[in-house]
């Protein structure tokens, strides 16, 4: 067996992912959405996927390979969709019409006015300022479902 063979270890660790079972994966996912989204540590721009680990009282491998098995991305997409849908109604509520982009990038949790950018376009396939106009002008306020998740 070679030491250094790289493809060897892109092959254990997505064997990695089959080793949890289902339903500790389901468990796993039920206490991830239960600490992400209902106690809102999307917003948290320092919560890691290490820290998430660490409330959960287990390791960022099996973190990471519930969250790539049961919903289908990283770590980092996932915490960034969340952000994402809640921008979109903060976007189009007629309350936060004067904020600016940076301040919805923040209140959202986002580091940054550049990663808040690039995430919602690749979400969205056009900038938060984009979709802010056109739902303004279309006076298009019906939440869709990715929103109706994000109301407060």
């Amino acid at each position: 067996m070679a030491k250094y063979n790289i493809t060897e270890k892109k092959k254990k660790e997505a064997v990695y992912r089959t080793l949890v079972s289902p339903m500790l994966m389901d468990d796993m996912k039920e206490r991830i959405l239960q600490i992400i989204v209902m106690q809102k540590k999307y917003k948290d721009k320092d919560y890691s996927a290490k820290k998430l680990a660490e409330d959960l009282g287990t390791n960022t491998r099996y973190v990471s390979a519930v969250v790539n098995v049961r919903f289908h991305m990283n770590y980092t997409s996932f915490i960034n969709k969340f952000r994402i849908e809640e921008a979109m109604g903060i976007l189009v509520d007629r309350r936060y019409q004067k904020l600016h982009m940076e301040e919805v990038s923040d209140m959202v949790g986002f580091a940054n006015r550049q990663s808040f950018y690039a995430s919602f376009y690749k979400i969205m396939g056009m900038t938060p300022r984009e979709y802010r106009l056109n739902h303004m002008m279309h006076g298009n306020h019906k939440p869709d479902k990715r929103q109706s998740n994000t109301k407060q």
